[in-house]
């Protein structure tokens, strides 16, 4: 029996782990230990995630919470070294990108416990962004790689990684979303929020590029008062995003837009069920890339990079200047139907969990 541990710590880790957690959990060959070292720590932001997802209680909760990068990054080093001594798993899985990732893998190099790291080889060559830096650290010194499109098997090769550990799989967050989607419409987020399928837009922004710094928001606040006048716009503001409005004083400006529908951080399901049915979606974040093109939603990222270039080449995916004319522009050429995805990436099937599942099979003689 292969005992592995698989570890959860934010959001994005819930919804590429809980495929894989599930395949294990019914196959006699796995013993699989659910890990959650708590960066995400408050019921929207893990608990809700949890319950949709159908996800069992974790066997293990670190519960670090929040704090620098360096201070979670520690706190989770430090309880997890105890918990793997203890435990000695056959293998230590992580996924992503997120500071619990790099915490946890490297306490497992140090025990000499081999490490699986789901979506290796994604690079947006941006050092500037924490989330390259576990990426690239986790993956030089990982024994076995999954990678969810070719970008990320080129950028291993060049690093030197060893073929043989490398295997394309595609897209477990992919998996959450084929077997949820009929779900999300059981929600009544829509009604609540007064929108009709299709009539409106959805943001989210969380990265300190952008709301860290109060002329990147101011500007596209900016756009924003543009474009809810013509589309209305829902906005599940992230707790950073909220207390940045704040301490920035645009608080009254956010207010006066009436077609900007604030809301609170959502579960998988609501936000699903607004994204699969919005006009087009503007953010910052990694997954929602992925996601908006499995569902030929057009997706306007505000950042100079992605790591996901396969949303760009084949999805709805585009990469938007900072600019209130420029975010206004790609808006608009949404709402006309300019930017629709040319085709699903390979391997994005709702299967890549089963495929993960198949490899530690394959390596271990089972």
């Amino acid at each position: 029996m292969i005992k592995i541990v698989n570890v959860v710590g934010a959001r994005p880790n819930f919804m590429k782990v809980a495929p894989i957690h599930r395949r294990m959990a019914a196959d006699p060959h796995f013993q699989p230990v659910l890990l959650h070292t708590g960066q995400h720590y408050d019921a929207k932001m893990s608990h809700t995630f949890f319950v949709e997802l159908e996800m069992p209680e974790p066997d293990l909760y670190l519960g670090v919470g929040s704090g620098t990068h360096a201070e979670q990054t520690a706190a989770v080093m430090v309880a997890v070294e105890k918990i793997f001594m203890q435990e000695r798993p056959d293998w230590v899985l992580v996924v992503g990108d997120v500071n619990s990732t790099l915490a946890v893998s490297l306490v497992a190099a140090k025990l000499h416990i081999p490490i699986a790291h789901v979506e290796s080889g994604l690079r947006s060559m941006d050092r500037t962004m924490p989330e390259e830096i576990n990426r690239l650290l986790t993956d030089r010194i990982s024994d076995l790689f999954f990678i969810t499109e070719q970008s990320g098997w080129d950028h291993l090769m060049k690093e030197g990684t060893d073929p043989r550990k490398m295997h394309l799989v595609g897209n477990v967050m992919i998996d959450s979303l084929v077997e949820h989607l009929g779900k999300s419409r059981s929600s009544t987020i829509q009604q609540e929020l007064g929108v009709q399928a299709h009539q409106y837009a959805l943001m989210t922004l969380h990265r300190p590029s952008n709301v860290d710094n109060p002329q990147v928001l101011r500007r596209i606040l900016s756009a924003v008062e543009i474009l809810q006048k013509e589309t209305p716009i829902v906005f599940p503001i992230h707790p950073r995003t909220r207390k940045m409005v704040s301490q920035f004083g645009f608080d009254p400006l956010i207010r006066s837009l009436d077609r900007l529908l604030l809301a609170e951080p959502l579960g998988y399901l609501a936000f699903l069920r607004l994204m699969s049915q919005a006009r087009y979606v503007i953010t910052d974040s990694g997954g929602i890339q992925e996601e908006t093109t499995y569902l030929n939603i057009p997706c306007l990222t505000l950042r100079e990079n992605t790591e996901r270039p396969i949303t760009i080449t084949l999805g709805s995916n585009r990469l938007v200047p900072l600019t209130v004319d420029a975010m206004v522009h790609y808006a608009r050429e949404a709402l006309a139907g300019r930017l629709e995805r040319k085709a699903i990436p390979p391997l994005w099937d709702g299967q890549a969990g089963q495929r993960i599942v198949e490899v530690f099979k394959n390596i271990s003689g089972c």
